[in-house]
């Protein structure tokens, strides 16, 4: 997922005050990686987490989701969908 000026755009957005537009595009990178890895370790392992911890390249972390949590993309698009959804909800209070 790219956060960018064009998502911003998007999202209705783009009158966000220019110095806050990157703050808020990096908070929600962040915000993004820990709902989704949150929701990924649901139902993993203490093994299975410690093993995906020490994936450190890209496509072997790709491989192992797709082999120990197949439903990895459906969770990263309901969350993608759903952050959306709040920054719609809530882009009165942001611009």
């Amino acid at each position: 997922m790219e956060f960018d000026e064009q998502f911003l755009q998007e999202m209705g957005l783009s009158a966000m005050p220019e110095d806050e537009k990157q703050k808020f595009l990096d908070y929600l990178q962040e915000e993004l990686e820990v709902r989704i890895g949150e929701r990924i370790s649901r139902g993993l392992s203490e093994v299975q987490l410690n093993e995906f911890d020490m994936i450190t390249d890209q496509a072997e972390a790709t491989k192992w989701l797709e082999k120990n949590r197949p439903d990895y993309r459906d969770i990263v698009t309901r969350t993608i969908e759903e952050m959306k959804a709040e920054i719609r909800a809530n882009r009165h209070k942001l611009v």
